[in-house]
């Protein structure tokens, strides 16, 4: 099928980030896009004002008349009434992953997986190659602040820059010229049944590279690998690593590093985003880029211009009183990364945690990581578990986590009542953490705080 030649397409669960992007990418190339998801959020409003009919009930009669292509979310429960029917009728249905595979067959593509860092990396390479001046489809998994979208587009694109999703395996509808994987921690076992057989997928889509082409992964993680010679490691502290961070510092908000590559070194490189983490992110972005011969000055351009990505690290009430953050860290190792990156910034300082746990499987299978983590702040705020597409299992609680964490103190409270319990506590530092529905929420508790403590 030539999706180029498509003339209307339905999106089954078109909110999700990737997805969007792809209704996006069709809606720019003069295509009828219409799609169905449940959650009326802010972000589905704003693809409604694009262009896009989007309705939230499971109603056939709902369905446009035209449909050449159905594309779906694994995430749509196979009962779903939509699903069932257009299955039943027989229309041509493909997953988003299918989707992403032959949007990049035949042309070069970086591919980005990780359990994190892989949607910044992402928005880095992109905005690498676009300072460069080429031409290049980007389709990222969260809005990058320097273009405002999930999609860097071009209608004539030299490079196709794809993150790569583990969930359902995703990643292995892909054959990239330049794989990245930053990380490879436990995560989604709820689909994969053991970390053992999550590390096989990753080595799978490893093996997809094709001939002549590279991956870069994190040094940590090397040994996972064959030993062959297209693979390069980076590390902010093994020196044997191909691609090294040197002298890094941390000044003003800014951080500042020295990057050691196998034939080259790039001195004083400028990060426009804050966190030990970004250092990280920029070493593998960096590798990446180089790897197709991106000039020097273009990648300390680059990096020295980059604003971020929505709901990373994400600044939203900065003053002299209060500092508000909101973060999508979901995974034990993503907060501790977060709360540190938080210290570092503001040392001395009082940081309050609100976190939504997302999916009943994930908190049962680290509830003792995010424990720890979440142990690492002065006092927590949780939020009940956002199921997603999950059901409740039996004992797997955030009353269940509350009672696990160490702090003095700690509560728990609905959404409802989380901007009454934020107005009664004196606030220093607050992080908002988690990937449910919590970012739901991110503009109220802004606009309580400057009220709050602007007039003060």
């Amino acid at each position: 099928m030539d999706l180029n030649r498509l003339h209307s397409i339905y999106f089954l669960g078109i909110g999700g980030i990737g997805m969007s992007a792809q209704a996006r990418y069709f809606l720019h190339r003069g295509m009828r896009i219409a799609g169905y998801d449940r959650a009326g959020t802010p972000f589905i409003r704003q693809l409604i004002r694009e262009g896009i009919a989007i309705h939230d009930t499971e109603d056939i009669s709902l369905l446009p008349s035209d449909i050449d292509l159905v594309i779906y979310t694994p995430a749509i429960p196979s009962d779903h009434a939509e699903f069932l029917f257009l299955k039943e009728k027989g229309y041509p249905m493909m997953k988003r992953a299918e989707v992403l595979g032959e949007l990049t067959r035949g042309k070069f593509t970086i591919a980005v997986a990780g359990t994190h860092g892989k949607t910044t990396i992402t928005s880095m390479i992109a905005h690498i190659f676009k300072t460069a001046g080429i031409r290049v489809n980007a389709f990222i998994g969260g809005i990058s602040r320097n273009y405002g979208s999930n999609l860097v587009d071009d209608p004539d694109p030299e490079i196709m820059i794809v993150e790569a999703d583990e969930y359902d395996r995703s990643f292995l509808e892909l054959s990239p010229d330049i794989a990245v994987i930053s990380a490879m921690d436990a995560d989604h076992l709820d689909i994969y049944g053991s970390y053992e057989k999550m590390v096989e997928s990753y080595m799978e889509f490893a093996a997809r590279v094709k001939t002549g082409g590279h991956l870069v992964v994190n040094h940590a993680i090397r040994n996972h690998f064959p030993q062959d010679h297209r693979i390069w490691t980076v590390s902010v502290s093994e020196p044997q690593a191909d691609c090294v961070a040197e002298d890094v510092c941390f000044t003003g908000g800014r951080q500042r590093l020295s990057v050691r590559l196998p034939r080259q070194r790039f001195d004083a490189l400028q990060i426009g985003v804050p966190g030990r983490f970004n250092v990280e992110n920029a070493l593998t972005a960096v590798a990446a880029a180089s790897l197709t011969g991106i000039e020097e000055a273009v990648i300390r351009r680059a990096l020295g211009s980059f604003e971020g990505v929505a709901r990373r690290f994400d600044f939203r009430v900065v003053t002299d009183k209060v500092v508000y953050i909101d973060d999508y860290a979901h995974h034990p190792r993503e907060i501790a990364a977060c709360i540190r990156a938080a210290r570092d910034l503001y040392p001395g300082r009082r940081i309050t945690g609100i976190f939504q746990p997302h999916l009943f499987t994930r908190t049962r299978d680290f509830l003792v990581d995010f424990a720890h983590s979440l142990d690492q702040l002065d006092e927590v705020i949780l939020l009940d578990i956002y199921p997603a597409r999950e059901q409740p299992i039996e004992g797997i609680s955030s009353d269940k986590l509350l009672e696990m964490i160490d702090l003095q103190q700690k509560c728990i409270c609905t959404r409802d009542t989380l901007l009454n319990e934020l107005a009664i506590r004196e606030v220093d530092i607050l992080l908002s953490l988690g990937a449910g529905d919590i970012d739901q929420l991110v503009d109220s508790i802004g606009q309580l705080l400057k009220m709050r403590y602007e007039t003060v």
